[in-house]
């Protein structure tokens, strides 16, 4: 306190004696309004938030964010894209993917490069995000952190590294805590008996997961599929849950219990349909979107007879089928609930398209009891906030410049999330 009024009775003084001012810079001169700046004009916008429609909108981004988007005039000097009357809405979000490269084109063999191709995969599908939930290789570490500090052609990616399912507890936290380590978004365990046939993880290596994840302050998604896991997780703390009850409808106590936690409850209603549609062969196999950018390799392995007659006669199968019924019933008893309810697919495995299946789940979703905006806001500002990120999922100032254009209104047929002309990432146009 002394010297602080030492150097006050300092300053004081110097200023009684009038010594002359020390020379300044310049401010460098204020940036004319819309310099440097992109105004995309004449689109319908929703900005993902549940408000209504803006017709006449004008988005304005700069440096790959939004600057401004809403009713208006572009501001003067602002370079203009004419979006000829789109809908625009946020890009969507998968809060349940997996990322591992599989999906490359053939002829790819560099690892980082098979992983950028299939989140350019994504893009072109509309999917702007994807949250990884485990097999991610090393390269998407990478990608992950250059899609932050640019605005790449290609979805942004999160990632979970292995997925723990060890049964031994010090095994299980070893493996949580080399993922910690590697800097992985999401830790990601798995609690599940395949239907009957195989062990369960035990509750001491669930236990010693979850340790890692309160330590760490990773946040952890959980695997389920039976109503009594779910409950003891929610109680446990688990930050996701990353798949739909499927044993048993939800009772009031799990509708209470994820309520009163806060969290996300991803259905991945698409990951049960693969298990059992192939049985024939699927109307999307037909949808002119499916078919954009659709795997032909892996559409034909899956539409060989006798793929077909296996799952057909598949008894796993079978169970599977009811289980989604049951997810489907359990989700519009979840909405009803006013749970808080994100978009995610599972997909990225063998027969699960990734960037097709997120269209399909918000096709499914609406199915199940949800509306089209409802199911839209699952896939936005809803996912964005399940994980944990504030630079997504609106179109609103501030946020990264990730965004659709569509030719039809898809809170009135959710379907039209297909009549996709135009993705943009960080402001940038995907190819």
């Amino acid at each position: 306190m002394l010297r602080q009024s030492y150097l006050s009775a300092i300053c004081v003084l110097l200023a009684a004696c009038g010594p002359a001012e020390a020379p300044t810079s310049p401010a460098p001169p204020e940036p004319e309004p819309g310099q440097g700046a992109t105004a995309f004009v004449n689109a319908t916008l929703w900005d993902g938030s549940g408000a209504q429609p803006v017709s006449g909108a004008v988005i304005v981004v700069r440096d790959g964010r939004i600057e401004s988007a809403g009713p208006g005039p572009e501001p003067p000097g602002a370079a203009l894209v004419d979006l000829a009357g789109g809908f625009v809405m946020p890009g969507l979000i998968n809060t349940h993917g997996h990322v591992s490269g599989r999906w490359a084109p053939a002829g790819i063999d560099d690892e980082s490069a098979r992983v950028a191709a299939e989140l350019r995969l994504l893009a072109r599908y509309g999917v702007t995000t994807v949250n990884s939930l485990g097999g991610e290789p090393a390269a998407a570490f990478a990608l992950r952190d250059a899609a932050d500090a640019a605005a790449p052609a290609r979805a942004r990616l999160q990632v979970a590294g292995t997925v723990v399912a060890d049964t031994d507890p010090a095994a299980a936290r070893a493996t949580a805590a080399a993922n910690v380590a590697q800097g992985v978004d999401w830790l990601k365990l798995r609690i599940d008996d395949n239907l009957g046939s195989t062990a369960k993880m035990p509750w001491e290596a669930v236990e010693a997961v979850l340790e890692v994840s309160r330590e760490s302050g990773v946040p952890l998604a959980t695997h389920i599929f039976y109503l009594d896991d779910a409950l003891r997780l929610l109680e446990a703390g688990s930050g996701m849950i990353a798949h739909s009850v499927r044993d048993l409808p939800v009772t009031n106590e799990f509708i209470e219990r994820l309520g009163a936690a806060g969290i996300c409850y991803v259905p991945t209603l698409t990951r049960e349909l693969s298990t059992f549609v192939y049985a024939e062969r699927p109307d999307f196999f037909d949808d002119p979107f499916f078919l954009r950018h659709a795997d032909r390799a892996e559409m034909a392995r899956i539409s060989e007879p006798a793929f077909m007659a296996e799952m057909a006669a598949s008894e796993t199968a079978a169970a599977y089928r009811a289980a989604w019924t049951q997810a489907m019933e359990n989700l519009r008893e979840l909405s009803d609930a006013g749970a808080r309810i994100a978009m995610g697919t599972d997909s990225g495995p063998a027969a699960r398209f990734p960037g097709y299946f997120e269209h399909l789940e918000l096709a499914l979703m609406v199915m199940a009891g949800m509306t089209p905006g409802q199911a839209l806001q699952s896939a936005t500002s809803v996912a964005a906030d399940c994980l944990r990120r504030d630079d997504i999922g609106l179109l609103a100032p501030g946020r990264r410049a990730d965004f659709l254009v569509l030719d039809a209104n898809p809170l009135e047929d959710i379907a039209a999330t297909r009549s996709l002309r135009a993705v943009y990432i960080g402001g940038r146009r995907v190819d």
